[in-house]
């Protein structure tokens, strides 16, 4: 899976950090065609990369590679950004299976922005219908144990953190859920790990992705899939 070269430029972290001082439709219409020579076709092809061993890991996993599926978009609501502007500083790819695309589920993903890259797995409690909601808290407060094996075995290894709601308010907390009073206060969850953008720029990166997901994969059966066992 290794190629000989890096996915990523420097032309793709230098796009997101002059988008962050531009942050405007002029800008972008100007620089469009920036964004998709060194954002969305490296995404594209890290995704081609990846893709033997996604099948491998679960032959559901969607790898049509359309925006919406597996790769993030970069325009944002402005109705729900605080700032207006309306692009997103970031881009993610992610990895979900078919069984979770008619509703929020898990993800594993990787997200690219003008500081490097995050790995990881992430999940939130988007709606009564979400993956998080129906399968993940309540499998959590009944295997409690198999979570806190999961928890030893990644935390020495991962970035980990959750989030509730406190009067309304998201509030980040690290670590992850260790109980079930604490599993139903949970709105979010995210297990990942950062890498810089020199890292990121080797052509080893996609295998440094693969061994992630690879990593994280029960975990993303456990909170997202309905075939699991402990």
């Amino acid at each position: 899976m290794t190629s000989e070269k890096a996915i990523f430029t420097a032309e793709t972290f230098r796009f997101f950090r002059e988008l962050k001082r531009n942050n405007s439709k002029a800008w972008m219409d100007e620089n469009r065609h920036r964004y998709k020579a060194h954002v969305v076709e490296p995404l594209r092809r890290l995704l081609d990369a990846l893709t033997p061993r996604a099948q491998q890991l679960h032959p559901g996993f969607s790898l049509s590679g359309r925006t919406g599926e597996n790769l993030s978009r970069i325009n944002r609501d402005i109705r729900f950004a605080n700032d207006k502007t309306p692009y997103y500083t970031h881009m993610y790819l992610y990895l979900r299976c078919d069984e979770t695309l008619g509703r929020p589920g898990g993800q594993l993903y990787v997200g690219i922005s003008a500081e490097g890259a995050t790995v990881g797995l992430r999940i939130y409690r988007e709606s009564r219908e979400s993956a998080m909601a129906c399968l993940c808290l309540p499998r959590a407060m009944e295997n409690l144990s198999w979570l806190a094996a999961q928890r030893k075995k990644l935390t020495r290894k991962y970035d980990c953190y959750w989030y509730s709601t406190e009067k309304g308010k998201w509030t980040k907390r690290p670590g992850w859920p260790r109980d079930a009073k604490e599993c139903k206060k949970t709105k979010g969850w995210i297990v990942r790990k950062r890498f810089p953008a020199s890292t990121t720029l080797r052509s080893s990166f996609p295998l440094e992705v693969e061994k992630i997901f690879r990593e994280l994969f029960p975990l993303y059966c456990f909170s997202s899939l309905q075939q699991w066992k402990p």
